[in-house]
């Protein structure tokens, strides 16, 4: 029984000191008439204003949208940011 108990207590990370945590990762797209960069950087500032704790952006896709009379830039991002149960 006791390997049991041991098996369903919170991991640690013993090289860091603190406890193992976890990380919710989603996509966003960002636009800008501008550029990718651009893009990008609206996208994680947008996601900023709700999203607590992001950690990691990932450009996961570039692409022209070209309709609409201008070209487009869109940036595909895939974010990461600390689970938090509410």
């Amino acid at each position: 029984m006791a390997l049991v108990q041991e098996w369903w207590e919170a991991p640690t990370n013993e090289a860091k000191g603190g406890t193992m945590s976890v990380y919710k990762v989603i996509e966003i797209v960002g636009t800008s008439t501008s550029s990718w960069e651009d893009a990008a950087v609206q996208a994680v500032n947008t996601a900023k204003e709700t999203l607590r704790d992001l950690r990691v952006a990932e450009v996961v896709e570039q692409d022209l949208d070209l309709g609409g009379g201008e070209v487009m830039f869109r940036t595909k991002l895939s974010i990461s940011f600390k689970y938090q149960a509410d």
